[in-house]
This record gives structure tokens, C-alpha cells and sequence, in this order.
């Protein structure tokens, strides 16, 4: 048994949301017991009572803590001598809130899935709650956790790349072309849903992403930015392509492009970095390899490979396996957790942690992100307007 030192145990998992039909809590409760240092024992995995209850036997879990609502399940683990360490959001995005606002006041460690909440607003006061507590607080932007993503931000971080100038990163898609909404595909039709989703469809699914992937690498600072969002299927309620354009602070300019409608395009998040000195190039479909540019140079394929010369620190301890076998999604998404589970056995020995400047998304970060959709959202609805972009919370 893998145990969390000073615990010495597995660390107990709370799972909302997941139940049958879900994609993204099968990924979560996967990714929590990659490295064996936690074990799912607890669940409200759905709002509909009896689905809750006939999903718990897909992630063992006992009938006594397969429980009908969040609200049951904080309470009635509260009292018990083994009670959860952490809860696990994986709801749509209207319940992220509520649900991460009950764990936070419960005292439970929250590992919750982005967009962090509904809205700015909910975020914000989010915040302020974490802030004042003694929890953990991790926002699955999974795509920080590939070893090829931290090898490029410690690049930037240590001056390999020089100033950053540009920044390119798009999220295409192809899977909402038609109104799938309108055949009641589970996935489909609560991200068109205004009153699940939020004001943004697909700049608030995958844009998100993308915005975050370039503020992690690159850790500029955003100042203003002007977005264009469209409809492209007629009757849809939200956005479904996007484009936005954004001026950092140190004067470096990024554009971020997303669609769900781009015929044969599966889950292409491709980012590019231009700084003084060179350029990096990764792709999330071909997550193994990142291309380094310098003019004059053989262009270099950096591959993952945690025994490699050019693998920095922070690349090499996100890896598992040796260079050739492929690492991706759900490795990826087991690194946010790892992380995460660092930071609670710390707490749990009587230590202080960081609480801005961590190695995975945090409820800094899940604000941030909150407050680009929002602007992007208004300059789209004011023709392109520039709007401020940098949060007065955002993670410097």
C-alpha cells in the first residue's frame, strides 16, 4: 500500500458526480488511484437518488457511503472516525459551487474541475473561503501535468527561451458540428445549456484550456484582452467557436482559438511560445514530444524521456515511464492529483504550504480562468471591445 507520509495511510476520496453516463468522473477517480496513495470509499454520484445509488458498485464503493446528495454524504462523513480527506467535483459546471462551497466549510480537501464555478462572482467568494481555511484546493486544468507542458515552463521560467514576445495557442474541436444537443447526448447537452454551462459554450469548455496552458507555461501576465465568440449552429445558445487577442504586461501579445465545430479535428490543443531566444511548439494529440526553434539551429525534438540530458527537473519528476512508452490524459491528470496529495499530507503533518505559487492549478487559477470567460464574454457582446483581463487575485 502506497501511504501519504505523516499519514500513513491512503488518503480517502469523496467522488461528486461520476455516475453512469459520465466521462470526466471515471477520469478523476482514475487518476486519484494511479499511484496508489488514494482509494475511492465515498460518493453523491449523481443527482438523481437511485442513479447514486446503482453507480457506487462501479467504484466499490460500500452501500453506507454511497449516499444521495452532497449535502448527506459531508455530513454523515463528518462523524465518522474514517471520514473522506478530499472531495472530488466532477458535475456539470452549475453545481461546482455549491458543491466546493459545502467541502471547503466541512474542512475537506476539494480537487475540482474546471471552469472552477458558474460564474465570476461565485469564484470570487470561493476564493475568499479558501483563503480562510486549512485546505488543499486544486482546479484540474490536467493539461499543466504533462512532462512535456512542466519542462516548457521551467524553459521559460529559467531564461531558455528568453523574453516572451508571442504566444499562439488554439483548442480545436469537431465534435458539436451538428445540434448532438437535440439527440439528449448527456455531454452535449448540458455544455449548450446556458443554465449548466455558464455565459460561455465552447470558450468556456475548452478556451479555459487554452488561456490557462499559456498563463502556466508562460506565467506573463494578461492586461487587456478583445474577443469575437459565435454561433455557427443555428438555434444553439452558446458560443460554439471563438477567437480572442490578449496583450500581456511585459508587452507580449497571445491569441487563443477555440471551436467545437471544425469538421475531423478531435482534441487538438497545440500551443506555440516565441521569446528572444527561441521558440517551443507542443501539441496534446502527440503529447510526447516538443519542438525548441532557434534561427540559424537544427530545429530540436525534445522527447519524454526522464533519462535524457535535456530533460530539466521538473519534466523528469512528471514522468512514470521510461522514454518510448507513451504517457498522456490520464497520467497527466494523476500529476494534478500527486501534487494536490503532497500539499495534503503536508497540512496533515503539521506544515505550512504554498498556496499561490503551486505546481498545479489552484483556486487562483480557477478565478482567473472565471474572469477570462467573463471578459471574453463582454467583448465579444460589445463588438471586440479591449476589456482588462489581469484579476486583481490572478497568480503573478
Amino acid at each position: 500500500m502506497a501511504i501519504n507520509e505523516p499519514l500513513g495511510r491512503k488518503l480517502r476520496m469523496g467522488l461528486v458526480g461520476g455516475g453512469r453516463g459520465s466521462f470526466i468522473g471515471r477520469v478523476h477517480a482514475t487518476a486519484a488511484i494511479l499511484d496508489n496513495r488514494a482509494a475511492v470509499v465515498a460518493g453523491a454520484l449523481s443527482s438523481d437518488p437511485q442513479r447514486a445509488k446503482e453507480s457506487a458498485p462501479d467504484y466499490d464503493i460500500a452501500d453506507d457511503r454511497a449516499y444521495t446528495s452532497f449535502t448527506e454524504m459531508f455530513e454523515k462523513e463528518k462523524a465518522r472516525d474514517d471520514a473522506i480527506d478530499f472531495v472530488s467535483i466532477t458535475t456539470p459546471n452549475h453545481m461546482h459551487f455549491p458543491v466546493a462551497k459545502a467541502a471547503v466549510e466541512a474542512g475537506f480537501h476539494v480537487i475540482c474541475d474546471k471552469p472552477m464555478t458558474f460564474d465570476l462572482a461565485q469564484a470570487e467568494e470561493l476564493l475568499a473561503l479558501v483563503e480562510q481555511s486549512n485546505i488543499v484546493f486544486a482546479v484540474t486544468h490536467n493539461y499543466t501535468g504533462y512532462p512535456l507542458v512542466r519542462q516548457a515552463r521551467e524553459m521559460v521560467q529559467s531564461g531558455e527561451l528568453g523574453e516572451i514576445q508571442a504566444i499562439r495557442v488554439h483548442y480545436i474541436q469537431g465534435w458539436l458540428r451538428s445540434r448532438l444537443e437535440k439527440t439528449d447526448q448527456k455531454q452535449a447537452s448540458w455544455r449548450t445549456d446556458p443554465s449548466k454551462s455558464g455565459a460561455a459554450g465552447c470558450f468556456g469548455d475548452i478556451g479555459t484550456h487554452a488561456f490557462n496552458l499559456a498563463r502556466y507555461i508562460c506565467g506573463v501576465l494578461p492586461e487587456s484582452v478583445s474577443a469575437h465568440l459565435k454561433i455557427f449552429e443555428e438555434g444553439r445558445k452558446l458560443d460554439d467557436y471563438g477567437t480572442a487577442v490578449i496583450r500581456f504586461e511585459n508587452g507580449a501579445l497571445g491569441t487563443v482559438t477555440a471551436s467545437q465545430i471544425s469538421h475531423g479535428r478531435e482534441n487538438d490543443l497545440f500551443i506555440e511560445v516565441d521569446g528572444t531566444k527561441g521558440a517551443i511548439a507542443w501539441r496534446q494529440e502527440e503529447p510526447n514530444v516538443m519542438v525548441f526553434r532557434q534561427n540559424g539551429q537544427p530545429h530540436k525534438l525534445y522527447t519524454r524521456d526522464p533519462n535524457g540530458p535535456h530533460i530539466n527537473e521538473a519534466g523528469r519528476a512528471a514522468c512514470r515511464l521510461p522514454a518510448g512508452h507513451p504517457e498522456a490524459f490520464f497520467e497527466a491528470f494523476a500529476n494534478v492529483y500527486r501534487a494536490a496529495f503532497d500539499d495534503m499530507a503536508r497540512l496533515a503533518g503539521g506544515e505550512s504550504i504554498e498556496r499561490v505559487q503551486t505546481v498545479y492549478p489552484n483556486v487562483y487559477d480557477g478565478t482567473e480562468g472565471m474572469y477570462f470567460i467573463q471578459q471574453c464574454v463582454a467583448s465579444s457582446r460589445e463588438n471586440g471591445a479591449w476589456l482588462p483581463l489581469k484579476h486583481p487575485k490572478a497568480r503573478p
